[in-house]
This record gives structure tokens, C-alpha cells and sequence, in this order.
């Protein structure tokens, strides 16, 4: 673990030259990527690699719904294996990776538009150990995960998370961890493992997505609700399209935008990630 005169110097070094973390939207797709050697995880892993090292990692998680908005502040969040009917090594997983209970309360603190509770009960879920293990595999980075309330809609998670965006600046990495389009009821499972197979609908929404973000439209990505039949069959729950509008908020429109991993799945899914700046 860096030593914390280590991350001062890191994080002058990024204020002084402007410099910035980049924000990841990562499709993190089923839990057994966690675990497997696949062309998801290899990519999470170059991520890992090519990014510069983050003082801190922050993700909004699918998997974290809560009435009002949680940050872990714990010294050593636990590994939470929320997830039933997988092979026994899923469920033996633990990331030990320390948590930062002064970072949690300075995110607590930036944050105006609604109170921030303190959470010590929750820990690492499968929408954040899943992917990190791979991008960080020594978990000798602290990881802190925010909640997502589900009282409000699009619009209140965009502009909280551009409260979150000094974050940056301080070498902490914002991501977001959902999928853009996630119909498990639609799923073909018997075509889940023939690569980049998707409905119209999900390809359609999958363009469509991409073309919003790259230019610029946010606000029809914000009010999803208006994007019609396929937007309405690609988000038929908001909890996993919700992480991407942390990462939008986060994001600066200078940013270069790059996407990876942009594959459907099973006809209902995609894993289509983003990398902002």
C-alpha cells in the first residue's frame, strides 16, 4: 500500500498540473467474471494496468439500492457475495482491500444537494469486488462504494455526482458499475455464450447510447424514460443504467471518450463500458 506521504505527493502532483483521474462506466455483466480469465476481465485488468494509480477508488454499484445515500466509512469493508446458484469458488472470494473512513467523510461533506449517511454494515458488493479484484489485484487500494437511492430519478444522481467530480483531482477513480442495457427476464441463455448476439432492440439501444455520450446529449440520457420502446425494453429496472449517470456527472465535456468491452450478450444484455478523460 502507498504510504500517505506517497498519495500527497500523487495528488499535488495531479492539482498542480491539472491533471485529473479518468471516470469509468464498466458493464460488470454476471458474477463469474469475477473469477474467470475472459475478454471482460482482461480488459479490466489492462485498465488496471494503463490508468494512472488511483489514491482511492469510489464505485456506485448496481447492487446497492438504498432508501437515501450511503457511503462506506469503514477501516476494512467485508466482501459481500450477494448472488445465489453459483459454483462454490465464486463464494469463496474475499478482496481484502482496506476501505478509508476520512475520504467517506469528506465525500459525505462535498456533497449538498442531500445528507449522506455513514455506512458500516454494508461492504464490497459483486458490482464492485468483481470488477476491481481484476483491476487491482493486490487490494492494497482503498475502495469505498456509494449508494444509489432509488426515491429519486435521473436527474438527482447526475448532479450529486458532479458534487463528486473535485474527487478527481485528488487521485481518487469515480466508476460506475451497472450495464446500459440489462433485460434478465428477456435473456436467451441458450445463446448467451455466442458472442456479441443481441435483439434489435438491444443493439439499437446500444448505438443509441454511444451516440448520446459521444455527443454530448446528456439530458436525453438523464430523462431515459423518453427513449422510447427499446429504451423502455433496455431499462426495464433503473439500478444498473443509474451508475452511468454517476460517471456522466463526474465527467468533464473536455474528457476523451473511449469505449471497450462493447459486446451484447444473451440477446437482453450489453457490457459496453466507458472510460471519460
Amino acid at each position: 500500500m502507498k504510504t500517505f506521504q506517497e498519495l500527497r505527493n500523487f495528488t499535488s502532483s495531479l492539482s498542480e498540473n491539472g491533471l485529473e483521474m479518468p471516470v469509468l462506466f464498466i458493464g460488470h455483466g454476471s458474477p463469474m467474471n469475477g473469477i474467470e480469465d475472459n475478454e471482460f476481465s482482461s480488459r479490466w485488468k489492462e485498465m488496471g494496468e494503463t490508468i494512472p494509480v488511483p489514491t482511492a477508488v469510489i464505485v456506485v454499484s448496481a447492487h446497492w439500492f438504498t432508501r437515501g445515500t450511503k457511503v462506506t466509512a469503514m477501516d476494512f469493508p467485508k466482501t459481500i457475495h450477494d448472488f445465489g446458484g453459483f459454483p462454490e469458488a465464486l463464494y469463496q472470494v474475499q478482496y481484502p482491500a482496506p476501505g478509508d473512513p476520512v475520504l467517506a467523510r469528506d465525500v459525505a461533506e462535498m456533497i449538498h444537494s442531500t445528507d449522506v449517511e455513514l455506512s458500516h454494515d454494508w461492504g464490497l458488493d459483486h458490482g464492485t469486488w468483481t470488477i476491481i479484484r481484476h483491476m487491482y489485484p493486490d487490494a492494497n487500494i482503498p475502495v469505498l462504494q456509494l449508494s444509489i437511492d432509488y426515491t429519486h430519478e435521473g436527474k438527482f444522481h447526475f448532479e450529486l455526482a458532479k458534487e463528486m467530480k473535485q474527487l478527481r483531482k485528488r487521485g481518487v477513480l469515480i466508476i460506475g458499475s451497472g450495464n446500459m442495457v440489462h433485460n434478465l427476464r428477456m435473456v436467451d441463455w441458450a445463446k448467451l455464450s455466442e458472442p456479441g448476439y443481441g435483439y434489435d432492440w438491444a443493439l439499437e439501444m446500444n448505438t443509441t447510447f454511444k451516440n448520446l455520450i459521444m455527443n454530448g446529449l446528456y439530458d436525453d440520457l438523464v430523462h431515459h424514460d423518453r427513449l422510447g420502446t427499446a429504451g423502455q425494453l433496455a431499462i426495464p429496472t433503473p439500478e444498473h443504467y443509474l451508475p452511468l449517470l454517476y460517471t456522466l456527472g463526474a465527467s468533464n465535456r473536455k474528457d476523451k471518450i473511449e469505449f471497450f468491452n462493447d459486446k451484447a450478450m444473451g440477446g437482453s444484455l450489453t457490457m459496453t463500458s466507458v472510460k471519460f478523460g
